[in-house]
């Protein structure tokens, strides 16, 4: 169960529920996805062994805009109408559970965020006994802090079978909102850690190289609460002892217009390149060009926070220097100063500090790399998430589980 599933095979959505079942497959789990529909999308297809049903929850299909591009806490914000429309994606994805789990005879069911997801599964796992497991991503739980969401949430935390966090942070909040009700198992969604083609890497390297040119690297949604806006000053402050300095913006989102007109504002637009959306195979090869990755989230207005940040651990493996906010789950792979950089929230200038640090004392950066790679390997991997699911879902099943 999950809002954040591909669209299509090659689609821009972030693909870490899809690597997660493509994962449990290789460890015999036979996996089917139920996902909204989006314009576009099929209605039931098979990518890369994994069953996909994409169920409808409005009519005309071209009104179904709460899930997708950028996700649903992104689209709410974007246009409030989509609150309307919340009852009838809810109602449908609990007549598409109950329709799948009579089917056939699931072992469980995966719900990936407490809202909706987790909510719409419960009816049908208590009606039929399925055993639910709800992963709590983070988005769900800071983002929605309406009166109406906080009991929902809490319903869903006490009626599962077992949860799943993604952070420690993520984990002292759900301790936090549901008290002795639920134990929470902490399963960091994992990365690949297998590293890009060195020949791939050397040719953007020497598209990139210019006179010699420092370049800078943030890969995220284009929105504020991702510090873009910091960033951007951040590398006119630079711009002083590092003239011809370059940052890369890998990503799209709703205020790319205000930042590419903050860049203009401050004469950036030589410094400053907004790539897009990059294929996902290709993103962690843009990371492993760069001198230095940034990510300077920060917390957003309606309590969104960065609950882990599965770029962090895709640079950590590409052995990028990392400099990023001390903020949220973030500190779990960025160990300040030995796998990496930290800044405080909404700070410009130390930003700027901290990149210079890594530009000018390479030295030092190469002693965090080998700890930041070996510290991404051993606790963000993909291997390593799916395996702790694989346990805990022979855990709930009574079956015999695998040493983690």
């Amino acid at each position: 169960m999950t809002s954040s599933f591909p669209r299509w095979k090659g689609d821009s959505t972030t693909p870490f529920v899809f690597n997660l079942a493509r994962d449990l497959a290789t460890l015999g789990w036979e996996i089917h996805v139920l996902a909204p529909h989006a314009p576009g999308s099929a209605l039931r297809e098979v990518i890369d062994g994994i069953h996909v049903r994409r169920f409808r929850y409005f009519l005309p299909e071209r009104l179904q805009t709460v899930c997708y591009q950028g996700g649903a806490l992104i689209n709410l914000r974007r246009s409030p109408s989509n609150y309307l429309k919340l009852p009838a994606l809810v109602a449908a994805e609990i007549l598409a559970v109950r329709s799948e789990l009579r089917k056939r005879p699931y072992a469980l069911i995966h719900s990936h965020w407490m809202l909706p997801q987790g909510f719409a599964s419960l009816p049908g796992s208590k009606l039929l006994g399925v055993p639910h497991v709800v992963t709590v991503h983070g988005g769900d739980l800071f983002g929605l802090k309406g009166r109406l969401f906080r009991p929902l949430k809490r319903l869903v935390l006490a009626s599962a079978d077992a949860v799943s966090v993604n952070s420690s942070f993520t984990e002292a909040a759900v301790k936090a909102l549901a008290g002795d009700r639920c134990t929470a198992h902490r399963i960091p969604m994992g990365v690949d850690v297998a590293t890009p083609p060195a020949s791939a890497v050397d040719q953007l390297r020497a598209r990139w190289a210019g006179d010699g040119a420092p370049n800078l690297i943030f890969v995220g949604r284009l929105v504020t609460e991702k510090g873009v806006d910091d960033l951007i000053q951040a590398v006119a402050l630079l711009r002083n002892d590092f003239p011809n300095i370059q940052c890369r913006m890998i990503g799209e989102g709703q205020h790319r217009a205000e930042f590419e007109q903050q860049v203009a504002a401050l004469g950036l637009d030589a410094q400053v390149h907004f790539m897009g959306w990059v294929q996902s195979h290709e993103v962690t090869t843009y990371i492993a060009a760069a001198d230095c990755f940034v990510g300077p989230s920060k917390t957003a207005s309606n309590g969104w926070v960065e609950a882990q940040g599965l770029t962090f651990s895709e640079a950590m493996i590409a052995r990028t220097p990392v400099v990023a906010t001390r903020s949220g789950g973030i500190v779990d792979s960025i160990i300040d100063g030995e796998t990496g950089l930290l800044v405080p929230e909404g700070d410009a200038q130390a930003i700027a500090n901290a990149v210079g640090r890594v530009l000018q004392d390479p030295e030092r950066t190469q002693s965090m790399l080998a700890s930041a790679e070996q510290h991404a390997r051993d606790r963000f991997s993909r291997e390593r998430s799916a395996a702790a699911f694989d346990d805990l879902f022979k855990q709930l099943l009574g079956q015999p589980q695998e040493s983690t």
